[in-house]
């Protein structure tokens, strides 16, 4: 948490916030912090189970071993849990829109909030890559032979990839009476592949028993603490749908029941899926871009399931369309917000004249994430860029949960804000480690650095200038 602010900040004074922030209680609210109340429940845990669960997290716990299913347990019980008693209790505390933002502008100040909104903006845009390179391995999948072999083409793969990103961020701009829709198939869709695979694991366990023993204990090293930054990244996302809790009918309560069903449906399709994963495949027959087109063949030859395959893949690249979508709208509330405050450019804070959404910091998101794919593809394998660019999402995806957590602090949730630190502390120390497989050490350590340096620096800049005004 970056306690150096730049020349000029002063702590965050409710006093003079009130004349100018539309997103305080005395000032009059802007049009997009005006509850529209399109979330019920079942709205809300949909959207909220597309954020914590994707299912591209699967091959690569798969990939890990048996050892990955205690990294999820303590992942859900240290991170996942504390983080949905947080958020439920900062909604409570800042009802409106902002997220991250907000919370944080309210508790530690202007700059602070600012810096935990850049980063965790910047961090989703360096998630959407990682995820939508999955799903457009899966994809190519669905094809016949003659074309499944184009994925292997880095320029069609790639031009896949950017597809799948502005075809769900699209679906979003709109509003959200069309894009709540695409997030709830979508959660479905990640629902029932799960399943799917659960039940094709339990018909292969029957004929031949588990591919892989079931050593659950993983072997405690630096790697092994490494791969558990990764998990407990894997069951983050619920302050997405505390960012839009204000669209809920009755926020407080709608959005704690929404985190506890969602935190545990996640729990049970992490768990379910890599046991299921491990029971068809060995770990070393599992990789992390093309794990479900593995797992998919490999039941088709076990069962003979001919519609198997296709069918899985086109659930993923809908789940991932729908987990894209969700993440990405919840995210474009920390710009829309900041904008507000003026500490954005003054378009960046005005929604769609017609659609009523954050149409440009949507389109801002995608720009950025387009941008990232194709830089962290230079001079690397797609493996290898794929690696670096979960490292860097690790890292500047977990800083603002460092300030998250500390409102939590504030507003009495000790418990959750501690395990909640210390598991954010860890993770970040440990993106640093390269994962194996990486040939070029020194590329990857300088994408890190630039990736994160870059970030802050950002963040700085435009923070001073904007502040001026």
């Amino acid at each position: 948490m970056p306690l150096w602010a730049p020349r000029g900040e002063e702590r965050f004074s409710p006093t003079v916030v009130d004349r100018r922030s539309p997103l305080t209680a005395t000032a009059e609210p802007h049009r997009s912090d005006r509850p529209s109340h399109q979330l019920g429940l079942g709205d809300l845990t949909f959207f909220a189970l597309t954020c914590v669960f994707s299912a591209r997290w699967l091959p690569i716990a798969a990939n890990a071993g048996p050892g990955s299913i205690t990294l999820w347990v303590l992942a859900v019980l240290f991170f996942a849990a504390p983080l949905t008693v947080a958020v439920a209790a900062l909604v409570a505390k800042y009802p409106g829109t902002g997220g991250i933002y907000r919370w944080t502008r309210e508790d530690f100040g202007s700059w602070h909030g600012f810096f935990a909104g850049w980063t965790y903006w910047i961090g989703i845009a360096t998630l959407f890559p990682t995820a939508a390179m999955l799903y457009a391995r899966v994809g190519f999948a669905l094809l016949p032979d003659g074309l499944s072999e184009l994925g292997a083409d880095r320029r069609y793969f790639l031009l896949a990839t950017l597809g799948l990103i502005w075809v769900a961020l699209g679906a979003n701009l709109v509003g959200l009476h069309i894009g709540k829709w695409a997030e709830s198939l979508g959660a479905i869709a990640s629902a029932v592949v799960g399943l799917m695979i659960m039940i094709a694991a339990w018909l292969i366990w029957q004929r031949r028993g588990s591919a892989t023993p079931m050593e659950f204990w993983p072997t405690w090293d630096w790697k092994t603490i490494g791969f558990f930054a990764s998990i407990a990244y894997a069951t983050s996302g619920m302050e997405g749908p505390g960012a839009m809790a204000s669209a809920a009918r009755d926020p407080e309560r709608t959005m704690r029941r929404a985190g506890w069903i969602a935190t545990a449906l996640a729990a049970a399709l992490y768990l379910g899926g890599t046991v299921a994963f491990l029971v068809i495949l060995p770990p070393d027959r599992v990789t992390g871009l093309t794990g479900f087109v593995e797992v998919a063949k490999a039941t088709v030859a076990e069962l003979g399931f001919g519609w198997f395959a296709p069918v899985l893949a086109g659930l993923v690249v809908f789940s991932g369309i729908g987990f894209l979508g969700g993440i990405g709208t919840a995210t474009s509330q920390l710009p829309l917000a900041a904008g507000a405050d003026g500490l954005l450019p003054a378009a960046v804070g005005r929604p769609h004249p017609t659609w009523g959404t954050p149409y440009l910091a949507i389109t801002a998101l995608g720009g950025v994430a387009t941008l990232l794919l194709l830089a962290f593809q230079l001079g690397d394998t797609v493996q290898a860029a794929f690696d670096a660019l979960v490292s860097v999402m690790v890292i500047t995806g977990f800083a603002p949960y460092l300030y998250l957590f500390a409102s939590a602090w504030k507003a009495g949730r000790r418990l959750s804000a501690t395990f909640g630190f210390g598991v954010t502390s860890l993770a970040i120390a440990a993106a640093v480690v390269p994962p194996p497989g990486i040939g070029n050490v020194l590329v990857f350590e300088a994408k890190l650095i630039v990736g994160t340096l870059g970030t802050a620096l950002g963040a700085w800049l435009v923070y001073r200038r904007f502040s001026r005004r």
